[in-house]
């Protein structure tokens, strides 16, 4: 999948701003502010339909705008399709491919993979464990559509127990038949989205090894494992053995919504011992890790996106970085950094077709 052009119009800081990009490596140079990081907002809006640093659409309209639009030329395999996102300040967003309105935008999810790294990634580590799993679900949904519609189905089915032990609370009144209703589908979705998260895991753990290993050059090992309730039990059991503290805390506190992972340095928790530069080793290793396992399920090169990639990592990791890049045919990718020699003395030692852009 290779993106050539890019039209964005009232989107954040950028009032009109187009691009025709290489099909290799694109770079984005520019001082903090001038709005680089935002055009990699608006690629991966391409790819999942919305913000990877988590503002609501409507704050992504330009101050004083009533809208804003991304437009985009993108190149697969059988054609060439135009993908336009638009959001108007009093309407819902709109996806379109080829003129033609996606149903649900989770319809889109998978037509064009992406993996981002950014300073953001800090959070998966240091944040609780509903990042992590917001970020296996996003992995995950890249590469099977089912698995994003079992997600909606047992988060509804979720909401609407809660809501029920909430209401039971409230009026001092109880309906284990009422609330029984929701077993079946939280069982069944939640078993289904817990065999693939434990697969997935468990096909992306030696990746993320591998590639640490050659970016640290060996100094330590890092383990990416799954924790979840269903590991030691069946949902049905979790669901009878904690319905008391359920209707207690009046909502479901056992189940896959409560999966987590557990990035781990040598057999401890690496916020607790990793460094700076390990940890934003560990953080790449991960996502290179997710860009391999997407392609290899999907057959899709993901666009590959780097916002300020080389702050706070030294010469050697940075120099294996490259090295990486240039073995793994990661396909088109997008760079941003805030020092211009520095991109053209790292884009040079990559054999491959570049474009620089000054923001």
């Amino acid at each position: 999948m290779i993106i050539k052009k890019l039209s964005l119009y009232n989107f954040k800081n950028h009032s009109e701003k187009k691009f025709e990009f290489s099909p290799q490596i694109n770079c984005f140079v520019g001082n903090n502010g001038a709005g680089k990081t935002n055009i990699l907002d608006a690629l991966h809006y391409l790819s999942v339909g919305k913000s990877f640093l988590g503002n609501t659409d409507f704050n992504n309209i330009k101050k004083d705008e009533d809208f804003f639009t991304i437009d985009a030329e993108i190149l697969n395999e059988e054609s060439e399709d135009i993908i336009k996102i638009s959001q108007p300040k009093e309407a819902k967003k709109i996806i379109k491919k080829n003129d033609k309105n996606y149903d649900r935008i989770a319809d889109h999810i998978g037509y064009l993979p992406s993996v981002m790294i950014s300073p953001y990634d800090s959070n998966l580590i240091s944040d609780s464990g509903e990042s992590r799993r917001k970020f296996l679900d996003s992995m995950i949904s890249q590469t099977d559509s089912e698995y994003l519609f079992d997600l909606i189905q047992y988060q509804k089915t979720i909401q609407q127990r809660n809501a029920l032990l909430k209401y039971f609370a409230k009026n001092r009144v109880f309906d284990q038949d009422s609330l029984e209703i929701y077993d079946d589908p939280i069982i069944k979705f939640g078993t289904k989205i817990f065999e693939k998260r434990k697969d997935f895991v468990t096909q992306l753990n030696p990746i993320v090894q591998n590639f640490y290993h050659i970016i640290s050059g060996g100094k330590e090992t890092v383990s990416v494992i799954y924790e979840s309730h269903l590991l030691e039990n069946s949902f049905g059991n979790l669901l009878k053995e904690s319905l008391e503290r359920d209707r207690m805390l009046t909502y479901t506190s056992k189940g896959i919504h409560k999966d987590d992972l557990l990035f781990e340095m040598d057999h401890i928790l690496i916020k607790k011992v990793g460094s700076q530069g390990q940890q934003k080793s560990f953080l790449i290793s991960l996502k290179l890790a997710q860009m391999s396992l997407v392609k290899e399920l999907t057959g899709k090169t993901p666009i590959l996106l780097l916002d300020d990639i080389f702050d706070k990592l030294d010469d050697y990791r940075v120099s294996q970085l490259i090295e990486l890049v240039n073995q793994e045919n990661f396909g088109q990718i997008f760079i941003t950094d805030t020092h211009k020699e520095r991109t053209e003395s790292v884009v040079k030692k990559i054999n491959e077709e570049s474009i620089i852009f000054e923001i």
